[in-house]
Parts: structure tokens; C-alpha cells; sequence
């Protein structure tokens, strides 16, 4: 089977993007979707997207991790497939699209920044003295000093792997305070199985948690390893978070063809 694919990056958070508006692009098994997302033998990506119809929207994403089975919402994903869906000529001053989690509302400034709105969040839970708390995937999130020299690889597989979170698996992010309004990230992704260059969902997640924990503002800058987003929220009196949006670049990479195996 050959296919179109192009290549998308938010942050270092790369994907694989397949325009299946005619639908052609349905039957791919785990096995391929794995192949195209691998590094060494397919193209290469943190995870597939596809951008679907669907009636009364101006596109439905599809996400899968790169290990082939379909994810949960991702928040870097999302705003790439907006860009994508801009540069496939679905052009919108603001676009309404469905995912796994509910309906998105997003929009695309002068400057190319990409603003998506992420789900309401109805709480965050304690664990451990850490927080979990689900922004459209499930995530924990420790506090840690000196963030550029831990092992986020082995402590985040370690807690994505523990008693309480192996079955259905979480994503694990450490967070490092730099100040009232800015924090650094680094995240250990499920169904990567391995540290990403950002991760939209975690990074909404820290921010929030950052909030909780009355250290920060509702309008955070978020540095991860590949780049600066921004998170922007309302807290509201029951503990409730709503009007959270993540705010950063989604850029093309590259397109190209190639065959499946």
C-alpha cells in the first residue's frame, strides 16, 4: 500500500499526519501505524495522526501512539493537525473539531502560534505527595530539582510501570519551578514509552498543578526540551479548572510518500 503522509513537529513533538478526509486511510492495522512511526525503519514520530470528516465539524482527529493503538487526547498533536487543516485549505478564523476526549475550539494567530482549548478539569488528586490529575490523558506530576540532569527516563518507567498505574498506564512529568509564572518540563509519555521532546497534555497538566499548589498565575510559561508554550486558565471556586488553553508553534517538517510493508 502506498500513502501520502506529511510530517509534522510542535515543540519536538513530532507526528505523522494522513489527510483521510476520503477515507482511504481506515484500514491501517497496529503493526503499520508502528512502522510508519518508527525512527529507524519508517518515517519516524512520536505518534499518527488522521484528520477525519465529521458532519458539524470542520475535522475529527484520530490520534494513535507510536506504538500503533489508538491514544488519548494529545495536546501538541491537536494544534498541529489545526495547522495541518490550514495548509489542506480548511481555513478558519476559528476552527471547532472533535477528539477522543470531546470537542476543541482553537485558533491561529498572526504570528502562526496556535491556541487550543484543552477539557475542563475537575480535579486533581493526590498521590504520594505528588498530584494526577487527566487533561485529556491521564498524568502525574512530581516536583524535582535540578530538572536538566534527572533521569526522567528510568524514574518516569518506574512510575508508569508501578502497582497503581500499570494497567491502563500514565504519563509521568517532572516539574521544575522557576517562578511564579514559569516552569520547566520534561514528561515520560505512555505508548512512546520514552521521554518526548514535550508533551502538550503534560505541560497543561503542570501548569495547573503549579496553580493548585499556590505557587503560580493562570497564565504560565512552560519550557520543555524542545521549546516554550503557554498555558492560559480560569480556576474557579469549586476547585474546578475551565477556559484552559495550551498556546504554542506547530510547524511542517516535510511530506513524502512510501510504501507499507
Amino acid at each position: 500500500m502506498d500513502l501520502h503522509f506529511y510530517k509534522y513537529q510542535g515543540t519536538g513533538n513530532d507526528f505523522v499526519i494522513l489527510d483521510n478526509r476520503k477515507g482511504e486511510y481506515e484500514g491501517l492495522s497496529t503493526r503499520q501505524i508502528h512502522f510508519l512511526c518508527d525512527r529507524r525503519f519508517g518515517i519516524g514520530a512520536d505518534g499518527l495522526m488522521l484528520l477525519n470528516k465529521k458532519e458539524g465539524y470542520d475535522f475529527e482527529m484520530k490520534y494513535y501512539n507510536s506504538d500503533g493503538h489508538e491514544g488519548s487526547m494529545c495536546g501538541n498533536g491537536g494544534r498541529c493537525l489545526v495547522k495541518f487543516a490550514f495548509h489542506s485549505g480548511i481555513v478558519r478564523t476559528n476552527y471547532v473539531f472533535s477528539a477522543i476526549d470531546g470537542d476543541h475550539h482553537a485558533e491561529i494567530d498572526e504570528h502562526g502560534i496556535v491556541r487550543l482549548k484543552m477539557k475542563d478539569v475537575d480535579q486533581v488528586l493526590e498521590h504520594h505527595g505528588d498530584a494526577v490529575l487527566n487533561t485529556g490523558s491521564p498524568h502525574y506530576v512530581k516536583a524535582v530539582r535540578n530538572l536538566a540532569e534527572f533521569d526522567v527516563f528510568h524514574k518516569g518507567r518506574e512510575i508508569r510501570n508501578s502497582e497503581a498505574f500499570r494497567e491502563e498506564g500514565i504519563n509521568v512529568n517532572f516539574v521544575e519551578v522557576q517562578s511564579k509564572d514559569e516552569i520547566m518540563v520534561r514528561t515520560y509519555e505512555r505508548g512512546v514509552e520514552d521521554e518526548t521532546l514535550s508533551c502538550g497534555t503534560g505541560v497543561t497538566a503542570c501548569a495547573l498543578v503549579n496553580y493548585h499548589n499556590e505557587y503560580g498565575f493562570n497564565d504560565v510559561t512552560v519550557h520543555t526540551r524542545g521549546g516554550r508554550l503557554s498555558v492560559e486558565f480560569d480556576r474557579n471556586e469549586d476547585g474546578t479548572y475551565t477556559n484552559v488553553y495550551l498556546c504554542g508553534p506547530a510547524e511542517k517538517v516535510f511530506e513524502g510518500d512510501i510504501t507499507l510493508p
